[in-house]
């Protein structure tokens, strides 16, 4: 009860200074309360911590839809190309049976897994919306292992407040919050529409946060670093660091 008072208290504040004294005084809140995302720096940052503080207190633990599999798209776009990378075109080409994602990081046991390693612990399925914020998408089946079950493996530290995932080659990277890092639907997948995951869609790993939009779920994936702050990793860019729907 205490913390859910606290929850309508903060939201109510934030809400309330937003409308009266404007973004930067609800900024200070958010910054109060450990709710600043990196991007809250330049002239929409007031607006990005809003955004991102308001929804993280109001849908912390919420769901992502999830559809029937009668639903599910017929023909999913799979939009820009699969590494060229020597090293992953070799990988690929022996089925993706010597690749590696390595934890790192904030963990108490830092190592790395093998695709029939994450194969091997208890699968989660889900039917969710991909959602790209150039206004396509399409629903899928997505079957994996929670990421929240590798991170138990790896031992996560207490101080731990992201996790930032890397795209091979070193193609890209992204990070979320613990909060998300730790949902039962973000799911560390292997897995589509009841068949190993296409390389065009991310194969052989692609992150899933079926509550964030489609870039935040990155393809090919095959580093996790578990840290306490973005500050050496968030580099900016074209989108928004939080990007819930």
């Amino acid at each position: 009860m205490r913390s859910l008072s606290r929850r309508k208290l903060i939201t109510t504040g934030l809400a309330t200074t937003a409308g009266v004294s404007g973004l930067a005084a609800a900024a200070k809140i958010a910054e109060r309360h450990g709710l600043i995302p990196p991007d809250c720096g330049g002239i929409y940052g007031p607006g990005e911590t809003l955004t991102y503080a308001s929804q993280r207190l109001l849908t912390r633990h919420s769901l992502a839809r999830e559809f029937q599999r009668n639903q599910i798209s017929r023909a999913p776009f799979a939009n820009g190309k699969p590494p060229v990378d020597p090293t992953f075109k070799r990988f690929e080409a022996g089925g993706f049976a010597d690749w590696r994602l390595a934890v790192d990081g904030l963990v108490a046991r830092p190592g790395s897994f093998s695709l029939a390693d994450l194969r091997s612990y208890p699968a989660s399925r889900q039917i969710t919306q991909l959602t790209c914020e150039e206004g396509w998408g399409f629903i899928a089946e997505w079957i994996g292992v929670p990421l929240h079950h590798v991170l138990k493996l790896a031992g996560i530290l207490p101080h731990a407040n992201y996790v930032v995932y890397f795209s091979a080659p070193d193609r890209w990277s992204d990070s979320v919050d613990m909060a998300d890092a730790l949902h039962p639907q973000t799911l560390l997948t292997y897995g589509m529409n009841g068949g190993d995951l296409p390389v065009p869609h991310g194969g052989p790993l692609r992150l899933r946060v079926p509550r964030q939009l489609g870039y935040k779920s990155l393809k090919w994936v095959n580093r996790l670093t578990v840290t306490d702050s973005l500050d050496k990793f968030w580099e900016g860019g074209s989108y928004s660091w939080y990007a819930g729907i």
